[in-house]
């Protein structure tokens, strides 16, 4: 036998804002981004050229036309 015992509590040390504010406004703007993309990108101002864009709305759903 082993005299070895496993502990079950854990403490989990909290994330300072400080950390977490950065990749927070990150990821918020890269979701803007891909909303704009996704929602808007068509017409005489389209970064994007083709019928690309429009085929992936159809794909996801995103009410176009």
């Amino acid at each position: 036998m082993s005299d070895t015992t496993f502990s079950t509590t854990t403490t989990v040390a909290p994330l300072p804002l400080g950390q977490v504010l950065p990749w927070a406004i990150f990821a918020g703007l890269m979701l803007l981004l891909a909303l704009y993309f996704i929602g808007a990108e068509e017409g005489a101002t389209s970064l994007i050229s083709g019928m690309g864009v429009h085929d992936g709305r159809h794909l996801l759903g995103f009410p176009c036309h």
